[in-house]
């Protein structure tokens, strides 16, 4: 039970049996400050810093007759309120004196672990790191002190990135002891975990409200879950082959039927190029104007129609922003329905690497009505698309006006804005739960509206913080906080510095792809440089097998997608999850159980043909040989074709696992 109760001059605040909070005078666990914000952004890269000013310790505690605490300094000029709701479920902590930063220290058992913070790419685990809770690109490389990291860092932008940067942060952590805490802010926040025995909580507001959870992992996920309501589900059509990514206009259709003659069980076929490309020294980028480009695509409503019939379906690509020499850009100036510039009413133009766009502001009700109803319902709904990606949702500026609200405020709340236009304009023609769309942005709130992410911009190559196996850390924790379905690019996406695809790295993408709830490929930023599924007969062969083997765990997959409706539980889940008393099982971040039966152990290391598992309590059996395994770690042979995948033998599915195109 949730109790806050005084103790010593100060308060605990109890949660599933632990101390999360002990205020004293002499160690507070609330501090207040003011501070001096400086954000800096480049192309979506950001860097925040803050001189700020920390107020007297708040080291007078007083609770009045309806328990309604008071925090102040010794000559008052901080105090702080702290109120626990009604039902424990939430705690509030508010400035009284205008200070603007807020800092929680949370008490910590000497061998808990934490888990959460949205979707992390390098680690599961939070303990002896912060993490920063800003949404923004996660960089190339992501490894300061590397040469692709320096080399995309070196014009000043930090476009390499860092261990923490990420389109998805969240301020939820789940911790070993039995509960979970998630803040309803959207302000910027900092989850400092470096210190052994605390977790240290930065605000940057003088409000913070803290849901409170308790239970074991299973419980905690579920609970969070919950607390957004009914997950979107994924199309029944989009779990039955994979889907084909390709961008060479109206050829594509043709290498589209060259892989289904060589066998290989498609669902769909997604072209981000249907609005038109533009090349750039980065690479093909695409047009932003929201329609149909019929120059690089004729006769695409026929083409549409004609796979549909066949039981394709084609989707294509949006984002919320404009380019300032597209046809839509002056119909939505006119209307007003851009952020502004600070000093002006002209629309505020974004630099997105060679070619500038324009923020539709979704503060402002008429731009989303607009966005939702024009641009996808009419010009992508009504013209015959079935999914597409729904792109960025990170870059919001800090330096514009908007509509309604502060920037430093809206910026991580953006992707969530941008995923509930994008379920309304599917809602409101009657086809949410069969539309496929799909996102790399989020923060709290996004669970509600958006059925898919996928793990963003990855290097095609098996590094350590942006290669393939970071797309399996952020499944496992986006999971963890109510997301159900994520999958990646198979093959990768950012070609940078000379760095291309090999086959290998191709190959074990397909394994880690046929074992997500959705397998989709995609071309890349540079196609042209880069192997592609049909580039020679090795890969295509490939890509036939490995899309049999998705469409072959279909029922398996329906059953994963009804219970993530039910329970809120991952398709894709952290071992811990269903073995919360196995310690060992508390840092895994490289394998995976894929619902409570399967475990999937990925190859992501570079010329591995082998590579230890972990397998928990009970029987497990080994897809490929049928051998039996015990409990507890083993080197597994892992030659190509053959990644460690085991199942449980008296699983209600052990019949279908049997049957896995070997």
């Amino acid at each position: 039970m949730v109790r806050l109760t005084p103790c010593e001059g100060g308060f605990d605040l109890a949660l599933a049996g632990c101390a999360l909070l002990r205020h004293r005078p002499e160690y507070p666990a609330i501090s207040v400050a003011s501070g001096d914000p400086r954000v800096v952004m480049v192309r979506g890269n950001f860097r925040l810093s803050d001189d700020a000013v920390t107020a007297q310790p708040l080291c007078v505690a007083e609770v009045d007759d309806a328990g309604q605490w008071t925090l102040s300094t010794a000559d008052g000029s901080a105090k702080v309120s702290v109120a626990l709701a009604r039902d424990a479920s939430r705690l509030t902590v508010a400035a009284l004196c205008r200070h603007d930063r807020l800092t929680i220290d949370v008490t910590l058992g000497s061998d808990d672990i934490l888990w959460g913070g949205g979707e992390q790419m390098s680690y599961l685990a939070l303990n002896g790191r912060t993490f920063p809770i800003w949404t923004s690109e996660p960089g190339v490389g992501r490894e300061p002190g590397t040469p692709p990291t320096d080399q995309a860092s070196a014009d000043g932008s930090f476009a390499g990135g860092d261990y923490w940067t990420t389109n998805y942060p969240e301020p939820t952590v789940l911790c070993s002891a039995g509960w979970a805490l998630s803040l309803a802010n959207a302000d910027y926040v900092e989850l400092d975990a470096t210190q052994p025995g605390r977790l240290r909580i930065n605000v940057w507001s003088g409000t913070v409200r803290i849901d409170l959870f308790e239970g074991e992992p299973a419980d905690l996920t579920r609970q969070l879950a919950g607390r957004f309501g009914a997950r979107p589900a994924l199309p029944d059509w989009a779990l039955g082959g994979a889907i084909v990514g390709l961008k060479q206009g109206a050829a594509s259709f043709d290498r589209l039927e060259a892989l289904i003659d060589a066998g290989a069980m498609v669902s769909g076929l997604w072209c981000e190029d249907w609005v038109g490309i533009r090349e750039t020294s980065f690479g093909r980028r695409l047009f932003w104007d929201w329609q149909w480009n019929a120059d690089r695509y004729p006769d695409l409503p026929a083409r549409m129609a004609a796979l549909k019939a066949r039981g394709i379906r084609f989707l294509g690509y949006v984002n919320p922003y404009l380019a300032v020499d597209g046809p839509l850009y002056p119909e939505a100036a006119a209307k007003g329905y851009f952020a502004k510039c600070l000093d002006s009413d002209e629309p505020y133009a974004v630099d997105f690497g060679e070619f500038y766009a324009g923020v539709v502001d979704f503060t402002n009700p008429a731009a989303c009505d607009w966005f939702a109803e024009d641009v996808i319902g009419q010009r992508m709904l009504d013209f015959g698309l079935d999914g597409w990606m729904a792109d960025f949702g990170e870059y919001l500026p800090t330096d514009l006006r908007l509509h309604d609200g502060d920037p430093m405020e809206e910026h991580n709340r953006w992707p969530v804005r941008w995923a509930e236009v994008n379920a309304r304009a599917v809602a409101s023609r009657g086809r949410t739960g069969d539309v496929l769309w799909f996102m790399r942005a989020g923060h709290t709130g996004v669970q509600a509206h958006c059925p898919l992410l996928w793990a963003g911009d990855q290097s095609v190559d098996f590094s350590r913080h942006d290669g393939i196996g970071t797309v399996i850390t952020a499944a496992l924790s986006s999971g963890l906080v109510g997301n159900a379905f994520s999958h990646s690019d198979v093959g990768g996406y950012t070609s940078l510095f000379g760095n291309v695809r090999t086959p290998e790295l191709m190959l074990r993408w397909y394994e880690l792809g046929a074992f997500s709830p959705v397998m989709r490929t995609h071309e890349g930023n540079r196609p042209d440089d880069n192997l592609q599924i049909d580039s020679n007969a090795e890969l295509i062969a490939g890509f036939v097998r490995w899309s049999n083997v998705h469409t072959a765990l279909t029922p398996y997959l329906r059953h994963l997608v009804a219970e993530a409706q039910a329970t809120g539980l991952p398709a894709q889940r952290a071992v811990f999850l269903h073995y919360p008393e196995d310690r060992e099982t508390f840092t895994i971040q490289d394998q995976f159980l894929y619902g409570r039966d399967m475990m999937v152990a990925p190859v992501i290391e570079a010329g591995a043909n082998m590579r230890k598992v972990y397998l928990p309590d009970g029987a497990w059996r080994h897809v490929w040989s049928g051998q039996d395994f015990a409990p507890g770690w083993h080197d597994v042979a892992a030659p190509l074709g053959e990644p460690p995948v085991f199942y449980r033998p008296d699983s209600a599915f052990a019949p279908l696992f049997a049957r896995i195109p070997k």
